[in-house]
């Protein structure tokens, strides 16, 4: 269920981010483009359609987000940590040579 949630999310965001990308600053976007023609949808229902679309995809997003969060959940109650169930050893003291000896002193005389 948390898959089909965060594929529902991407497509939204992809198609919200499409329709902010039509509409342009201060009422323009797709909206100029019907100014000049009638057609049944006028300039401001083009604009307002697009604007409730937005509102609506935004919406969507976050109703979506919140889904998959809920259906991610969180771990079971009995469950620890398999960092604390881990027994490790040590590992063996490591033994330092013992430093060399000096040679014997020679004899006098030889």
């Amino acid at each position: 269920m948390y898959d089909v949630f965060v594929i529902l999310a991407v497509i939204t965001a992809v198609l919200l981010a499409f329709i902010v990308l039509i509409q342009e600053s201060k009422g323009g976007g797709l909206a100029s483009d019907f100014a000049s023609s009638n057609q049944i949808m006028g300039v401001r229902k083009t604009t307002d359609v697009i604007e409730k679309t937005t509102w609506t995809l935004a919406a969507l997003l976050v109703i979506f987000s919140v889904a998959s969060a809920f259906c991610l959940g969180t771990p079971k109650q009995g469950t620890e940590s398999i960092v604390k169930d881990m027994k490790t050893t040590a590992p063996a003291a490591q033994t330092t040579p013992a430093a060399p000896t000096a040679p014997a002193p020679a004899a006098p005389g030889k």
